[in-house]
């Protein structure tokens, strides 16, 4: 594993730390130390140990075979590829909805708009469509690097002048399995560090990088990549989380449903611990973390959808760029128009969205982490890029833990 090689292979694991530093960080991991302290930092832990497997599967798949892992589904039959076509359908809207209301928040109170979050939503999936026209998989993948790294420092910095605040005797007084706390902890679950649908599009970013850098990562280099991204997440899910127990927890200040409101109290955050003088920096910053998550997220599903189409109809070739052309812009002016009529429909609720589109990745994860499992573990994937015995027997039993907690939350919901 070369320095080249893994310079090379750099990418994929940023985008995908771009993708999951959004709604899961700044929205839910804020409310999470915000209404219970340090008590849920467990939950935050074992959802990003119990997805590892599901979330390593996709660019391990990618790297090993040279196909996307859609190409994995197919292999697995039809019923697969339709199995991920109704669960991307049943979600992507409210995904993309709930992004990018944040967003727009975001730049409604950092840079003073004076239009409503309605037509701020519009105007950010308009200007991220035109930077993926113009800047195709390149811009993509050098913006989020930068825009990554800038929220990084910031995040890190406010944490730790955060510390002293924090009622530490949180940690341990892990809140009673009521109905409420267990649809939250099942919103949090749902995208920490972010919904299982990216494994596949991070399949589909391993095979672009590829073709930018007409580089072919090792297994070895890839999962460099992927792991810098991963522990980044978890790192930065943390920070948010002890920056709402810091500062929010007890405090009796109520969390805002709307998106400016709500976007305006994560400014605060940083602000109260840094000092007024940084809110300029920390708007800018948050919005440009939450810029790229929109732009992650609208080129994703596009993306996938393409590549789906693809492979309804025929084998994916080693080495080739799926989910481009005519059908990717198709896709996501579908997706840009269904995620603006569920912003319109829920905007006077931040919380309902959000919960709404946390809660069915939440649910949807065992599904989607199967197929995962099965695509790896197939015998035409070649023997060096197949998950070690541990890794295989830990993607099953999360598996199982996942599907055990869907049909506790679903007992909860409707049958207690």
């Amino acid at each position: 594993m070369g320095r080249k090689g893994i310079i090379a292979a750099l990418g994929p694991g940023l985008l995908f730390a771009a993708a999951a530093v959004g709604v899961s960080h700044l929205v839910q991991s804020t409310r999470a130390g915000a209404s219970y302290g340090l008590a849920l930092v467990g939950v935050v832990l074992l959802a990003n140990v119990v997805k590892y497997p599901a979330f390593r599967f996709g660019p391990q798949y990618a790297a090993a075979t040279g196909t996307s892992l859609l190409e994995g589904y197919r292999k697995q039959g039809r019923g697969a590829l339709l199995l991920y076509a109704a669960l991307t359908l049943g979600t992507m809207f409210t995904v993309q909805a709930a992004v990018t209301i944040v967003t727009a928040g975001l730049a409604i109170a950092t840079l003073g708009l004076k239009v409503g979050a309605l037509a701020a939503s519009a105007g950010i999936i308009g200007l991220c469509a035109v930077v993926l026209a113009v800047g195709r998989f390149a811009l993509l993948d050098r913006l989020t690097k930068v825009l990554v790294a800038l929220l990084t420092v910031t995040t890190l910095l406010a944490t730790a002048l955060a510390l002293p605040r924090v009622d530490w005797g949180t940690l341990t007084s892990f809140p009673a399995a009521e109905p409420k706390t267990v649809f939250f902890i099942a919103a949090l679950f749902g995208w920490m560090p972010s919904a299982i649908d990216i494994s596949v599009w991070q399949s589909l970013w391993t095979l672009a990088r590829r073709h930018d850098t007409d580089h072919a990562p090792t297994v070895e280099e890839s999962m460099f990549d992927f792991h810098l991204g991963y522990v980044g997440t978890a790192v930065l899910a943390l920070c948010f989380l002890v920056m709402g127990a810091g500062v929010m927890h007890g405090s009796g200040v109520a969390l805002v449903d709307s998106a400016g409101g709500f976007a305006a109290q994560v400014i605060q955050l940083y602000t109260t611990t840094l000092g007024g003088w940084v809110a300029p920096i920390v708007g800018t910053a948050a919005f440009a973390v939450m810029f790229s998550t929109t732009l992650t997220v609208l080129d994703g599903f596009p993306r996938a959808i393409a590549c789906l189409g693809a492979r309804w109809s025929r084998a994916e070739g080693e080495g080739e760029t799926p989910g481009t052309g005519r059908p990717y812009w198709l896709a996501m002016a579908v997706l840009a128009v269904g995620a603006l009529i569920v912003i319109a429909l829920l905007l006077k609720s931040l919380k309902t969205m959000v919960d709404v589109a946390t809660t069915l990745s939440f649910l949807t994860a065992p599904i989607l982490s199967t197929l995962n499992h099965k695509a790896i573990t197939a015998e035409d994937v070649p023997e060096a890029g197949r998950p070690r015995p541990w890794l295989r027997r830990m993607s099953a039993l999360t598996i199982a833990f996942q599907a055990c907690f869907a049909l506790y939350y679903l007992f909860i919901r409707y049958g207690g």
